[in-house]
């Protein structure tokens, strides 16, 4: 079936030219920028070929674009919340990529420690924080998503993923939930859409099966390190077992899904 073009209508002012694109025929997850992402997260992300940041959706304070659950080292069900304090200049109006830290070196200090304190003391930690401060240096940038996006480039680049990232607000698409995500994976050339648990529940079929795009659930077990990842940051399980260990893992889940082969 040939696919529609979503520009006549976006939901937000793509630029005029497209980015470089990745080759057809890819496997497309779409997330908001996560501070820190929880390890399912992660591990869908890490699934997919090509991460589309979702940046031009409305901040949500009880989400996790500017927080993430800190589990113990030794001890994960002993948690903590490590946040950015965010200023929105638009009210609740404010879109994810508006968001503004509220004091960006205090922030900074304050987030540096907190890592420090909870996983210094891990065998993996000097390789977690060298791949951490690419992150630090972000809070120069004043802006909250561009330092949530940033954690999750820096801990999917620590368990090799080769991916592409794409930003949502730099392609067209249409409004409303699932018309937006069926655009974005189009105009992309997706083959799949990886949705997560929460996604479908409100996900429409519809318009992805107009365009010839296959929705794909992603579920992790209930089990090991999973249970614990659907709420505590994926910090976490690097720092406890090492960035080797969790990539294996999550090679393996994704191997479990049909998504990708077996590793030689």
């Amino acid at each position: 079936m040939e696919r529609t073009n979503p520009s006549s209508t976006t939901a937000s002012p793509a630029a005029s030219s497209l980015p470089d694109l990745p080759e057809p025929g890819g496997l497309c997850a779409i997330h908001q920028p996560n501070l820190f992402p929880r390890l399912t997260t992660l591990a869908k992300l890490f699934a997919a070929e090509y991460w589309i940041v979702l940046d031009d959706v409305q901040f949500s304070r009880r989400d996790y674009q500017h927080r993430a659950r800190l589990g113990a080292l030794d001890e994960p069900d002993r948690r903590q919340w490590l946040t950015i304090p965010t200023h929105l200049p638009h009210g609740r109006q404010t879109l994810i990529r508006d968001t503004l830290i509220s004091d960006p070196g205090l922030a900074r200090r304050k987030t540096a420690g907190m890592l420090r304190q909870h996983y210094g003391a891990s065998p993996h930690w000097p390789a977690l924080a060298q791949a951490l401060d690419p992150v630090l240096d972000a809070f120069g940038s004043g802006r909250t998503a561009t330092v949530a996006e940033i954690s999750t480039r820096a801990l999917l680049s620590l368990l090799g993923w080769q991916g592409k990232i794409l930003v949502s607000s730099d392609l067209p698409s249409r409004p409303g939930r699932s018309q937006r995500l069926t655009d974005l994976c189009a105009i992309t050339g997706a083959r799949a859409y990886l949705c997560g648990t929460g996604g479908m529940t409100y996900l429409a079929s519809a318009p992805f099966a107009a365009e010839g795009i296959s929705v794909l659930p992603f579920q992790p077990p209930m089990t090991d390190i999973w249970l614990s990842g659907r709420s505590l940051s994926s910090l976490w399980a690097l720092a406890a077992l090492g960035p080797q260990e969790v990539a294996a893992r999550m090679q393996w889940l994704a191997f479990g899904h049909g998504l990708v082969e077996a590793a030689a």
